[in-house]
C-alpha cells in the first residue's frame, strides 16, 4: 500500500500558486505530493474546521503525518523533500531566518498578480500523468 501523500494546499486565484504546483508536479519523481485548492473539498476533509481559519491565505503544506506548514516553511519542506538539488536549495534557505523568508514570501503575494497572469480556473494545467494527483 502506498504512503499517505504530503498535500500542498495552494490559492487557486493566484499564478504564483499554479505555476509552484506544476513546478512541484513535474519534479516529484516519487509522487509524494498531492495538490488541492485552499477551501476546496479535499482541503474541508483534511483540514478541521478551527484549524481552517486560523491559517493564512497562503500555501500550506500538510505532512502525512498531518503537521501543518506554510508560507515559506512550507516552500523549503516541498523543495526539501523532493530531493537531488533542490534539498541543496532547501538547505540554504534554512539559514535565511524564517522572518525574513516569509517577508519576502509576503512581497511577493502582493505583487503577484502583476507578475503572473491570474488563472481562469482553481486547478492548475498540467499534464495527463500527473491529474490523479490533482484533487478539488
Amino acid at each position: 500500500m502506498a504512503a499517505e501523500p504530503n498535500f500542498i494546499f495552494y490559492d487557486g486565484r493566484c499564478g504564483v500558486c499554479h505555476s509552484f504546483v506544476q513546478f512541484v508536479a513535474r519534479r516529484d519523481r516519487r509522487e509524494r505530493f498531492h495538490f488541492a485548492p485552499l477551501g476546496g473539498q479535499r482541503f474541508a476533509e483534511l483540514i478541521p474546521p478551527d484549524l481552517r481559519t486560523q491559517l493564512p491565505e497562503s500555501l500550506v503544506l500538510r505532512t502525512p503525518a498531518g503537521e501543518l506548514y506554510y508560507r515559506s516553511v512550507a516552500v523549503v519542506r516541498v523543495l526539501r523533500e523532493l530531493g537531488g538539488g533542490w534539498r541543496l536549495l532547501a538547505l540554504v534557505l534554512q539559514w535565511v531566518p524564517v522572518g525574513l523568508r516569509d517577508a519576502l514570501y509576503n512581497q511577493l503575494a502582493r505583487i503577484r498578480n502583476r507578475l503572473f497572469r491570474r488563472p481562469a480556473d482553481v486547478c492548475p494545467p498540467l499534464p495527463s500523468q500527473f491529474r490523479a494527483r490533482l484533487h478539488r
